[in-house]
């Protein structure tokens, strides 16, 4: 039986036999919605490496407790991937956030691409951020993951720009590019970078920006994929020859 995953602040300094309360939201939907009752077995995870297995021993309003029978702690997945995500319109961002944590990506960077046909202004970019950053967290528990992603700020070409140079690999998907994503070597560890268009393709600009700070472009098959699923396709795809995956 597949237990359930919930997150909790911290399990700094938790042993086997510490008790550790879930509170607030996350304990409400388990106790209330779930119908959580004491006895059942649970994993609780802090989103940085440290992971927990018990029986929860009280519930409450919006609390429950969980005595820990078994500690976890993983490191973190190596190499780590970062995907670059030009907004897309509606609420495919937030299909392609759920997909990329499901696959394991590490970061995921929503980028303002001069040609996206959804743009975030003023309020909208604290309400856009904070939908996938929620997306993500749910995600990270239904994929049972020890290291929870982050979902970065906006930010514009010119900082996508700095990021790719700092890449250890980084990639930009491009229709007209002349490498297949199939040829390039991914390194064993560090850092791959992974940057997806928007409906309107990446600019000529744009791409400029990219491969002067280092970035290959790079193509897929002959399909054309949406800007929501391009880019957990190229991960997959990168995934399955690194370690990680073997």
């Amino acid at each position: 039986m597949t237990l359930p995953v919930h997150l909790v602040p911290s399990l700094e300094s938790v042993v086997v036999g510490t008790r550790v309360a879930v509170e607030g939201d996350e304990a409400h939907h388990a106790v209330a919605v779930r119908r959580l009752r004491a006895g059942e077995l649970v994993v609780l995870t802090d989103g940085r490496g440290r992971s927990v297995t018990g029986a929860v021993s009280s519930t409450g309003k919006r609390v429950f407790e969980v005595e820990v029978r078994e500690v976890g702690l993983a490191d973190p997945p190596s190499p780590s991937f970062t995907v670059v995500q030009a907004i897309p319109k509606g609420d495919r961002g937030e299909l392609a956030v759920e997909m990329l944590t499901e696959v394991g990506v590490a970061t995921m960077v929503p980028w303002a691409a001069s040609r996206s046909i959804a743009v975030w202004r003023g309020d909208r970019v604290a309400k856009s951020l904070t939908k996938w950053r929620t997306t993500a967290r749910e995600a990270a528990k239904q994929a049972r993951r020890s290291w929870f992603p982050e979902v970065s700020d906006l930010r514009s070409t010119a900082e996508v720009a700095q990021l790719l140079a700092t890449a250890d690999l980084a990639v930009v998907l491009h229709e007209e590019a002349s490498v297949p994503l199939a040829e390039v070597e991914v390194p064993p560890r560090g850092t791959v970078v992974v940057v997806v268009g928007p409906e309107g393709g990446i600019s000529a600009d744009e791409l400029d920006a990219f491969t002067g700070a280092g970035a290959v472009p790079v193509r897929l098959g002959t399909e054309v994929l949406r800007t929501s699923t391009a880019g957990v396709a190229a991960v997959a795809a990168l995934l399955s020859r690194t370690p990680r995956w073997r």
